[in-house]
């Protein structure tokens, strides 16, 4: 099938498919570099990162492609005007940015020639961003993993914000296959993100047992929770998620201020760094609405086969 032209910036992606960027430390140099060398846009998920270790990645994934590599950064981390700016300075590609809005990332971004597309739920916010100078947007639906700024269906949203800008406007929520994506171009989207499926390849930076995870779990392991960032987070029922449930004491002893605002109802960092190095009972698991569908652990390159494969599929009814 025939994919939308894509211009963000000065960028010209080969295929209209950016991979989420999935904090802490699951999309890494590796994976972004993958769906980069596919002809898509690979993210490095910065949030939970040093200055150093963002440089070593962003440098790494130099090593790896010449194709476009951005990063994903979270407004609501402490760090975030540090990282964002030291992204720049290492002349990273594009950014993107989500769990809140920056007003100041436009400035920075216009100053320095780097593309700045914020994640939105609502048109209104669509529109704010485009007039602040987003050289695209990301809407996403009540489908997506991690911090939701909506419950709203992205099907239901992508109309509605590609009514009011005119700048690229990505689909992310539920997108893991060539159908879904397919369906979002036929709504309007100019491009789609795709998280949960490419924490299942062979280049994400997850361990094993978190991959495996994603695989053994059906729609009713998939649960929101509240945030300690102040925005509800979908994820995968596990021991941590059950004793958050059960109004079990997760406040953390001690604290390293790494979030603007937080309720320290748990650390979020913490629980997201233990189930990326193994320990998935005890860790915050986040993945999309439809990671049940899920059933295999797959190289970047043979992802994108397949995903090809299936909106041909989809295209010609079979």
């Amino acid at each position: 099938m025939k994919f939308p032209d894509l211009k963000i910036g000065n960028l010209i992606p080969e295929m209209p498919i950016i991979q989420g960027g999935m904090a802490v430390r699951i999309s890494t140099a590796d994976l972004a570099a993958a769906v980069a060398e596919e002809g898509g846009i690979g993210l490095i998920a910065a949030t939970g990162m040093s200055v150093d270790e963002l440089k070593r990645e962003i440098a790494k994934a130099r090593d790896l492609t010449k194709g476009i590599v951005g990063i994903n950064i979270m407004f609501a981390a402490k760090e975030f005007a540090t990282l964002v700016k030291t992204a720049i300075d290492e002349k990273i590609d594009l950014i993107v940015s989500g769990a809140g809005f920056s007003r100041d990332i436009f400035s920075w971004g216009k100053a320095s020639g780097v593309p700045i597309i914020p994640i939105v739920s609502t048109p209104k916010l669509a529109q704010l961003s485009e007039k602040l100078g987003a050289a695209g947007v990301v809407v996403e639906g009540k489908e997506a993993g991690g911090h939701l700024g909506t419950m709203e269906s992205m099907k239901d949203l992508i109309p509605k914000v590609k009514a009011v800008v005119k700048i690229p406007v990505v689909a992310a929520g539920g997108i893991i296959d060539g159908s879904a994506i397919r369906e979002a171009f036929q709504i309007g989207a100019d491009a789609v993100q795709m998280g949960t499926r490419f924490v299942a390849s062979k280049e994400c930076n997850a361990s094993e047992r978190f991959k495996k995870l994603y695989l053994n779990a059906n729609s009713e392991d998939v649960v929101l929770i509240q945030s300690p960032v102040g925005l509800p987070g979908r994820s995968i029922m596990n021991n941590f998620i059950r004793q958050l449930f059960d109004g079990d004491n997760l406040k953390p002893k001690t604290c390293d201020n790494c979030l603007k605002k937080c309720s320290r109802s748990f650390c979020i960092l913490k629980a997201l760094i233990r189930s990326q190095e193994g320990d998935t009972e005890n860790g915050l698991v986040f993945s999309g609405e439809r990671v049940g569908e899920i059933k295999d652990i797959l190289s970047v390159k043979d992802i994108f086969k397949r995903l090809l494969f299936e909106m041909d599929k989809a295209e010609s009814g079979v």
